[in-house]
């Protein structure tokens, strides 16, 4: 399973964002990575560059290597409505963010674990496809043998209820319905899709 393994503090620190998750070496150097990254005289950017690292911010977040978010992009073009907002629902509806977004998993890089181990099912069949699309009415439950895992215990006791509205869940069964795709407005993330579909307009 392809996925960014790199350093994910120097990443959060360059979109001054804690893309990855709360980030104690973000909190403490809020500045770009690099001798330069406290200088006042950092060049301007240009829009080319503005709209790459967009590209790029929304890539770490969501976990995705290149191929696949071309071809994602591909995908929401060519859907109706929005490209930008059809983009984002896209990502939403990956098995492994449905499974963070529950609450099953701390970070996206846990939920990628959870899936790729075998731990989690989408209407009772075990997928261990991180970047499985979600369709509306899917049940994405806890495997019964896994739902004593710690790591799962501990992710889940500190979840709040419906925290998100395209998603259900039960703490009962360890089990969440993926009710719809969400709404931009709906999407917490910082993001300026905007910036990436004039990228890929040139």
């Amino acid at each position: 399973m392809a996925r960014y393994t790199g350093p994910k503090s120097k990443i959060a620190r360059r979109f001054r964002e804690p893309i990855f998750g709360p980030d104690k070496a973000l909190e403490r150097k809020n500045y770009p990575p690099g001798m330069h990254g406290t200088s006042r005289k950092r060049g301007k950017q240009s829009e080319f560059a503005v709209q790459l690292m967009e590209k790029q911010k929304v890539k770490y977040t969501y976990g995705v290597l290149e191929r696949y978010f071309e071809n994602l992009f591909d995908k929401s073009s060519a859907k109706e409505g929005i490209t930008g907002e059809n983009l984002l629902k896209f990502l939403e509806a990956r098995l492994d963010n449905a499974v963070y977004r529950l609450g099953i998993a701390p970070t996206r890089s846990a939920a990628r674990q959870l899936v790729g181990h075998k731990h989690i099912t989408v209407n009772g069949g075990v997928v261990n496809i991180a970047s499985y699309s979600l369709r509306p009415g899917d049940v994405i439950a806890v495997r019964e043998r896994s739902k004593s895992l710690e790591a799962i215990t501990k992710s889940v006791s500190g979840r709040k209820i419906n925290r998100y509205s395209w998603l259900e869940w039960n703490p009962t069964e360890l089990n969440g319905k993926f009710l719809n795709y969400p709404n931009r407005d709906e999407i917490p993330e910082n993001i300026k899709e905007n910036l990436i579909v004039e990228l890929y307009s040139k």
